[in-house]
């Protein structure tokens, strides 16, 4: 063996290692980030085997020992059986996530060709129908093709085909070009995953690699390399279904995990692999330089990442440049967000220089919001500071009643007992005058000063100082409170337009018309729909008609809308029954309650006399049970697809 071919074999060996840790990693990001998405979990389905076939190709290229080697090959080979019903049903999942559920014959021929796989992988196991003994030659280690294989072949190509059209059938469905252009990805990408792991050297017996060795192996590197591009292709094009963050989080998230996943793993790899190769053509024992090597490889990559990684990410993933400054000023916020322990830390700071300044051991720094005073930080022992609530509010009806424009004391400084007491002002900062000046805070100095001497230190206007930055820092903590009352308001309608905006592009309007489960008045909804169960208005007109999973559920009920929403209220109510025969105890209050109001219509006071409650306790009790009900409702409803067969 040359060389040459010696050189290609290990390139080779390393591209597959690359590519096995490639998909692996590509399944755990879905598996962390978009497990819920019937898109995803599909796709997680059909990186598994792509995992499967490669790990089995890396452990019998390794492995020695006969028996080990034909572990990984029949390894491989269940992988290879089962990719053609998950590639399926990927492109099944797929069509329904763009407004084209089964009717029943595409999940139904899902489970036939998962079936078939299955079987394919037993008969492998067990006979020699498929695939029999093992060939060993040139480095290259195969299962050579049984009686059955091309039957095998034949139907593993037929699948192929028709889930390649379901995909383009998807890619025809799409609304928009951003959605077009990733199902066009998705479309070349996946369809690589079965052509990649066809068998054909097993389909021609392992005769193409005895002819040009060196051609074969370049061949293999191809189409691994084109494998695990594909597999990141895939990968990327799946992420954004089913998730509600911007495309940029998305983007960056998944940049990040294959920089610190795939790339720095597959490098180091590689090292090892080159040292252990070039230990062999110069006939020298490396072995020592191996860890060194890995390494090197392993911190250099990781200092890479660290320098390139966000500068990447905001010239490529964060748009435009406004959109690039709205992103840098929220991670600016992030980064430099003022916490309560942060606050007590810079205060403590400063009382501790203020004391140092008049050479006093005693003092504290307390916040005022709406005249109602908190101890911040304090300097002393605890037992000689008076610092009650009616000391600190007398403290503080006190400033109130000062001129905070006397001239002859700009600080605003009072005495009160034994303390000088400094008022922290809005317009202490930087000495500007505000329009409407608030008391934020203030500073306790234990001491015998008079304000006249404070004022005639040499230290006076470091003093000053030290009371602007108090002041700074108290107000920067009470607009950081006033920033997080509206993020509150806003995180919960962001969420649900980027929500609607990541579904529009595949799902059309009605994703923009369906109901908002976040909204106050859903409870209502919920309780007026139980209230008409068995008809009425407000069932039959119910907002909660609009939910995807009642249109997913009328293809049961033969279009009947309230047949529909009955019955997901109905699965509602059974999923809070406990298990076992029904009792009148406490567990089974919420599932009773439910049942016998609403499902069987018994009066208020005949509930609560067969439960043992009073009527109040009653209503108490089922407010609580409709809420349960709503957040199965929001539960099944976030875990849905888009349910409404496309009559065109």
């Amino acid at each position: 063996m040359s060389a040459i071919t010696r050189l290609l074999i290990t390139a080779n060996q390393f591209v597959v290692v690359a590519l096995v840790i490639t998909s692996f990693s590509m399944l755990l990001y879905s598996l962390t980030f978009n497990l819920r998405d019937r898109v995803a979990q599909a796709m997680n389905r059909l990186l598994a085997c792509v995992t499967l076939v490669y790990l089995g190709d890396v452990l019998a290229s390794v492995s020695i020992g006969k028996q080990v080697v034909s572990a990984a090959l029949y390894c491989q080979w269940i992988g290879i059986s089962m990719v053609p019903a998950a590639y399926l049903h990927f492109s099944d999942a797929l069509l329904a996530k763009t407004g084209k559920p089964s009717r029943g014959r595409r999940i139904k021929l899902v489970f036939i060709v998962y079936t078939a796989g299955l079987i394919a992988s037993v008969l492998a196991l067990s006979s020699e129908l498929i695939v029999h003994q093992i060939m060993d030659e040139n480095g290259i280690k195969l299962l050579l093709p049984g009686r059955w294989f091309f039957l095998f072949v034949g139907g593993f190509l037929v699948i192929t085909g028709v889930g390649l059209v379901n995909i383009y059938r998807a890619f025809l469905r799409c609304l928009t070009k951003v959605t077009k252009r990733r199902l066009g990805y998705l479309l070349l990408s996946s369809l690589a995953v079965p052509v990649g792991v066809f068998p054909y050297v097993m389909s021609v017996g392992g005769s193409i690699s005895k002819s040009n060795m060196n051609l074969f192996w370049l061949a293999a590197i191809g189409v691994n390399v084109l494998i695990s591009v594909a597999v990141v292709g895939m990968t990327y094009s799946v992420a954004f279904f089913g998730v509600t963050q911007p495309d940029r989080v998305i983007k960056g998230r998944l940049f990040q995990w294959i920089l610190r996943g795939p790339i720095v793993a597959s490098v180091t790899v590689g090292s090892y692999l080159f040292i252990r190769w070039f230990d062999s053509m110069v006939l020298t024992d490396l072995t020592l330089l191996v860890p060194v090597v890995v390494a090197a490889v392993l911190l250099l990559l990781q200092y890479v990442i660290t320098v390139v990684r966000l500068p990447v990410e905001r010239m490529f993933f964060y748009g435009k440049p406004s959109d690039r400054a709205d992103v840098n000023r929220m991670q600016l916020l992030s980064e430099g967000l003022l916490t309560k322990d942060d606050l007590e830390k810079f205060m403590e700071s400063v009382l501790g220089a203020t004391c140092d300044i008049l050479h006093i051991s005693e003092g504290f720094v307390a916040s005022v919001d709406s005249d109602v005073s908190t101890i911040e930080v304090q300097i002393g022992p605890k037992e000689t500071l008076d610092l009650s609530s009616q000391f600190l509010n007398t403290i503080t009806s006190s400033i109130n009643v000062t001129d905070e424009n006397d001239i002859f004391n700009p600080l605003g400084i009072i005495k009160h007992g034994s303390y000088l007491i400094i008022p922290l002002r809005t317009q202490n900062i930087n000495n500007n005058s505000l329009n409407n000046p608030s008391l934020v805070g203030m500073i306790g100095l234990y001491s015998s000063f008079s304000i006249d001497e404070i004022y005639k230190l040499e230290e006076y206007a470091s003093l000053a100082a030290l009371v602007d930055r108090a002041t700074m820092a108290l107000q920067d903590r009470f607009l950081q409170f006033e920033v997080f009352k509206v993020m509150d308001k806003l995180l919960p309608e962001v969420e649900e337009l980027q929500r609607m905006r990541a579904a529009v592009s595949y799902k059309g309007a009605a994703v923009l018309t369906a109901t908002n489960l976040n909204d106050p008045d859903a409870v209502s909804w919920v309780k007026g729909a139980l209230g008409h169960y068995w008809g009425g208005p407000r069932l039959s007109s119910s907002p909660l008609m609009k939910l995807r999973i009642v249109e997913g559920e009328k293809s049961r009920h033969h279009g009947n809308s309230v047949l529909a929403l009955r019955s997901i209220l109905k699965s509602a109510i059974e999923d809070l029954r406990p298990e076992g025969q029904r009792k009148f105890t406490i567990e089974w209050l919420l599932y009773n309650i439910l049942e016998l109001k609403f499902l069987q219509g018994l009066k208020v006071r005949e509930i609560a006399t067969k439960l043992a409650v009073s009527e109040a306790d009653y209503y108490r009790k089922q407010r609580v049970a409709i809420n349960e009900v709503l957040e199965r409702i929001v539960e099944r409803e976030s875990e849905s697809d888009f349910n409404v067969v496309d009559t065109n």
